[in-house]
Order: C-alpha cells, then structure tokens, then sequence
C-alpha cells in the first residue's frame, strides 16, 4: 500500500523515534503532521521536510492536556482534509526504583505514556473510523519484561499493550489496524531525561555494553507495518538489538 497522499499524525515528533518516523513517512509520500512541546525543534523539522516536498504542518502539543489533543486532530483534518495515520510516540522513561521514588515521575509517566496516548486515539478515532487507517502505538520490551528499577516504566508500557489489544478487538472489523512497536535499546536522548541518577547510570552502561537500535530502524519499522494490504494487520512488532538479552 502506498502512502501517497495519505495523512500521518507523529506525536513526539521533536527528536529521536518521532521525529524519524515523521522523516520516514514523509519519504514514503504521506503529508505528515508533526506534533510536539518543543516547537523550535518542530519548526527546523518542517523546514526540513518541506525543503523536500512534503505538505507538512507543525502543531505544539503536550498530550497531557486532553484539549490540546482534540485541537491537534482537528488542526489536521482542517488542514489536510482528513487522517490515516496516527503515531502515538510522546513518551517519557522515568526509571528507578519503587522505593523511595520521587512519586512526580510516576505521574509524568502514566500522564505521558498512558493518557496522552489515549487522549489522542480518542480524538482521532471517529476520523480513522470514517475513512480507514492505522494507529501506531510506540511501546517498549518494557511493556512484556518488567526488570528490577523500572517499574513504573513497565506499568505504564503495560498498559499500552492492554490498552491497544482491547482497542484493536473494537475497531479491526471497521477497518482500523491497530499496530503495536516495542522497541528494545534505542539510541535516543530519552535516557538523559533519567531523574533518579543511580538509574540513569545504569541505563547508560547497559547501552554502552551493547550495539543500539537507532531510530530510523523504529520509523522503518512503522513504515512497513503502516504500508501492508488493507487485509493485513501486523498488531505487533518487537524490535531489539541483536546483542540486548532482555
């Protein structure tokens, strides 16, 4: 299936998986709407994109604020005419362990990586389910291995599995792919938002010790599952690097 055309929504579209999956569905043909706090990044992004050729629009959004997400969609569909592809992306990795932890991070987390997802498939859902489309949620392994000072991380990745499998049963006969990408070690700055030092140290050596995934291995991966025949749906896609064990 080609994306020519076709409209695609990336939250966290600012660095890292987003970003590179805004580049890769651009490159694919799809006008793509990039979304994200931090708009000085969107805006050499866009500048970027359209040096290319492609119809793009930047929105600032934090998908923690349920109103924003509900603009973000209609900013799209005023703009473009319609939506096929939703990348729910924004996230943070707040690692550490549950004793003792500064209780802020789990509520940035499960606001973030679980509300803000939701707030989003809930606006863009009705125009999906007028014209057909994917949703692409950006999980991790997180969300099957739960490790030892991660887990509020593992909860809310957790319930971004449940969350797309209960959703996917709602929707797949309607003609919604609903796409699940659980990247294992990813070379991204999300490691450096780490606030609990001891766990971002031991976030940085295990990276060190082994040959990360990049981004543009994510976006390839969204960009493959999004492009399959109407009749295939890749529901989930475990990505690691060859040298991570769990």
């Amino acid at each position: 299936m080609t994306l020519q055309g076709k409209v695609a929504l990336v939250t966290g579209a600012s660095s890292g998986i987003g970003e590179a999956t805004a580049e890769a569905l651009a490159a694919a043909g799809a006008n793509v709407v990039i979304a994200a706090r931090r708009v000085d990044r969107l805006a050499a992004l866009e500048e970027k994109l359209a040096a290319q050729g492609t119809k793009v629009l930047s929105v600032a959004l934090d998908v923690t604020d349920e109103d924003a997400c509900r603009s973000a969609v209609q900013q799209t569909v005023d703009q473009f005419g319609g939506l096929d592809v939703l990348v729910n992306n924004a996230g943070l990795m707040l690692l550490g362990k549950i004793e003792g932890a500064d209780t802020t991070d789990w509520t940035r987390m499960i606001n973030t990586n679980v509300l803000g997802l939701m707030f989003m498939t809930h606006a863009a859902l009705p125009h999906l389910l007028a014209g057909g489309g994917s949703i692409v949620n950006i999980s991790s392994v997180a969300g099957r291995v739960a490790r030892l000072g991660s887990g509020a991380y593992n909860a809310s990745k957790f319930a971004v599995g449940a969350f797309s499998e209960a959703l996917r049963q709602e929707v797949t006969a309607r003609n919604v792919r609903v796409i699940l990408i659980e990247p294992g070690m990813v070379a991204t700055e999300l490691r450096t938002h780490i606030t609990d030092q001891e766990a971002k140290a031991n976030a940085e050596a295990r990276a060190g010790q082994m040959r990360q995934l990049q981004a543009p291995d994510i976006a390839g991966a969204v960009v493959w599952a999004v492009t399959q025949p109407d009749h295939v749906a890749i529901n989930e896609v475990l990505v690691r690097p060859t040298d991570q064990v769990l």
